[in-house]
């Protein structure tokens, strides 16, 4: 497989990865505003697992074994990696996070607001950003 192939590869499924990054948390925005709803949340914790388990979770692990693949591969190593790696770190906490999360909707345990939930929906972007500049400047 070529470089260019499994970098193709690697972008769709961060695309992927991201895609339930950013809809996980904003379901849980809406979840956490349901007030005496046992069908919406019955609902809204099917929406949330199927994301989560079929959509996230296989774009995750597959995006950081691409990405692996590649450094271990074609050995483009440098300073903005090792910052590239360190974020993909956070993103990895966050992810897990949002399973705990899933869990505490899952067995009725959100103690959390749907403003907390708003501004928890934002962390990634404020990573994904930093990350695209990296990959493509390189600057270190």
């Amino acid at each position: 497989m070529s470089f260019l192939t499994l970098k193709s590869i690697h972008v769709i499924l961060m695309v992927t990865w991201f895609a339930g990054l950013f809809y996980l948390p904003r379901l849980y925005v809406y979840h956490a505003m349901l007030d005496n709803d046992p069908k919406g949340d019955e609902r809204f914790k099917i929406m949330e697992r199927k994301l989560f388990w079929g959509i996230m979770t296989p774009g995750g692990i597959l995006t950081i074994a691409t990405g692996l693949t590649m450094v271990f591969v074609y050995h483009d190593i440098g300073v903005w990696l090792h910052i590239k790696l360190t974020l993909v770190a956070l993103l990895i906490f966050y992810h897990i996070w949002c399973g705990k999360l899933l869990n505490d909707f899952k067995y009725n345990r959100n103690q959390r607001s749907h403003v907390w939930y708003r501004w928890f929906n934002e962390f990634p972007v404020v990573i994904l950003i930093p990350i695209v500049f990296l990959v493509i400047y390189k600057p270190f």
